[in-house]
């Protein structure tokens, strides 16, 4: 077997870098081509391309090539879905080597074509989980228990939000907690197999409210152990 230098376009004319991406497709016999595929029979980097042309999109532009199959068919909801989940396996800010199967159901140039870059996802992403769900709008609720402490109160109470914890609004609590028990600072990234909890501070029964400022992480162990005791 000849022994041979593996040849790099690093550093390559424009043209040249283009020419390589639309031989590439061409082998794939398609009309464009993901950055996944190219890594894998492209001579340079997706990321030399990308730093090159702006974003994967804007080479796929330039090289008049279709944009990739991430630019359809996946909604941006699930994009951030995926960085949700990713960010709540791994208790941290996902990085970008870290987007991959199996923890991750796309892969980092997915993002890369969608939003530019991957550091545009993530703040596309906090963005996203910092809004209020569409179908769950802060509103007036009502309360109906036959409890005692419901019948000492006042009947059917007006409440400023629901009862139920968005799973948006359960990930800004876990992220800002640290992904660690505010009671035993138990955590997965830890102790494995840890499980975390998000609850009312101030008990839904005693009149809590469901937001951000009176929801807390707490490990199952020490959430079950709480009852409706609450913070004085």
């Amino acid at each position: 077997m000849k022994f041979e230098l593996e040849e790099s376009l690093r550093g390559a004319p424009d043209k040249e870098l283009l020419e390589d991406m639309c031989r590439s497709a061409m082998a794939l016999g398609k009309e464009t081509i993901t950055m996944a595929e190219y890594e894998k029979i492209g001579k340079a980097h997706p990321s030399t391309i990308q730093r090159r042309f702006g974003s994967w999109p804007k080479a796929l532009e330039l090289a008049e090539l279709k944009p990739s199959r991430s630019k359809i068919g996946i909604s941006d909801n699930e994009l951030f879905e995926n960085i949700k989940s990713l960010w709540i396996t791994l208790g941290r800010q996902p990085r970008y080597s870290e987007v991959r199967a199996p923890n991750s159901l796309f892969s980092v140039g997915t993002y890369e074509n969608r939003f530019g870059s991957w550091s545009k996802a993530l703040h596309e992403t906090v963005a996203w989980v910092n809004s209020e769900p569409a179908d769950q709008p802060e509103q007036v609720a009502e309360e109906h228990r036959c409890t005692m402490d419901s019948i000492l109160q006042t009947p059917s109470a007006k409440r400023r939000t629901r009862r139920e914890i968005s799973d948006r609004q359960r990930f800004r609590i876990l992220v800002r907690d640290g992904f660690r028990c505010k009671a035993c600072g138990s955590s997965p990234l830890v102790k494995p197999g840890v499980e975390l909890h998000v609850d009312h501070i101030l008990p839904w029964s005693k009149g809590g409210e469901t937001t951000d400022d009176n929801l807390e992480t707490k490990c199952a162990q020490c959430n079950l152990g709480k009852g409706n005791a609450f913070h004085a």
